[in-house]
C-alpha cells in the first residue's frame, strides 16, 4: 500500500509549483525557528498556489495557541504539528479553538519511546530523530517495540537512497525534507520528483 506523503518544508512559490505536479498528499509550512521559516502571509500565499487536495500542514515547537488557531481560522493550514513540549491540555485546548487534526512529533531514543507514543491525544504520530535534524533515529527500535495504533509517519534523514528501507518498515506516512534539498533549507525540484518517482517504482 502506498504511504502517504508529505514533503515539508516549503517557502517559496516554485516549490509548490513542483509540489502541484508531484501531488504527496501533505505540503508543510514550517514556522519554527529553521531556515525553512515562512510567515504568516507567506504560509497564506503558498496555500493560496497549492491545488485542491494537497493538505497544508503548519510546523510548530511550542507556538502560543492564539497563533496557531488564527492560521487555522484563515485557512493556511488544515493540520497543526507540533514538535514542542506540548502535552495533552495544550492539543486539547487547540482542538477546541480550531477543531483541525493534530499531529504530535516525539523524538525516538530507545525502542520504549516507541511504545510510549500511543499515550498522545493526537490524531497522528510522528517518530523522529528530533526538531529537524534531517537524521535518522535508530529505526531498528521499529522492529523491537510494539507499534502505535495510532497512524504514524515516519521522519528524519529519508532520502531516495534509503527510501526502500524506510518502506520496509510500513509506516503509514513518510515525512522528507532535507532529503529533497541540495542547499540546506531549499527544495531542489528535481530531488522531489526523483524522490516520489522512486516511491511510485517501489509501491508499483
Amino acid at each position: 500500500m502506498m504511504p502517504r506523503i508529505k514533503i515539508c518544508g516549503l517557502s517559496r512559490p516554485a516549490d509548490i509549483d513542483v509540489i502541484n505536479e508531484v501531488r504527496p498528499d501533505y505540503a508543510g509550512f514550517v514556522f519554527a525557528r529553521s531556515p525553512r521559516k515562512v510567515t504568516a502571509a507567506q504560509a497564506q500565499q503558498l496555500r493560496e498556489l497549492l491545488e485542491p487536495g494537497i493538505i497544508p500542514v503548519g510546523v510548530f515547537v511550542d507556538a502560543a495557541l492564539e497563533e496557531v488557531a488564527t492560521l487555522a481560522k484563515a485557512g493556511a493550514i488544515e493540520i497543526a504539528q507540533l514538535h514542542g513540549s506540548e502535552n495533552a491540555t495544550y492539543i486539547e485546548a487547540l482542538k477546541t479553538r480550531c477543531d483541525i487534526p493534530v499531529i504530535k512529533a516525539l523524538t525516538v531514543r530507545t525502542a520504549a519511546d516507541i511504545e510510549a507514543a500511543d499515550r498522545t491525544v493526537a490524531d497522528i504520530l510522528m517518530l523522529d530523530n528530533g526538531k529537524g535534524t534531517g537524521e535518522r533515529f535508530d529505526w531498528g527500535f521499529l522492529k523491537d517495540a510494539k507499534r502505535p495504533t495510532h497512524p504514524w509517519f515516519l521522519a528524519g534523514g529519508i532520502t531516495t537512497g534509503n527510501l526502500e528501507q524506510a518502506l520496509s518498515l510500513d509506516p503509514w506516512g513518510i515525512d522528507v525534507s532535507s532529503g529533497v534539498e541540495a542547499q540546506r533549507g531549499l527544495k531542489d525540484p528535481e530531488m522531489i520528483r526523483a524522490f516520489m518517482d522512486a516511491l511510485r517504482t517501489l509501491r508499483g
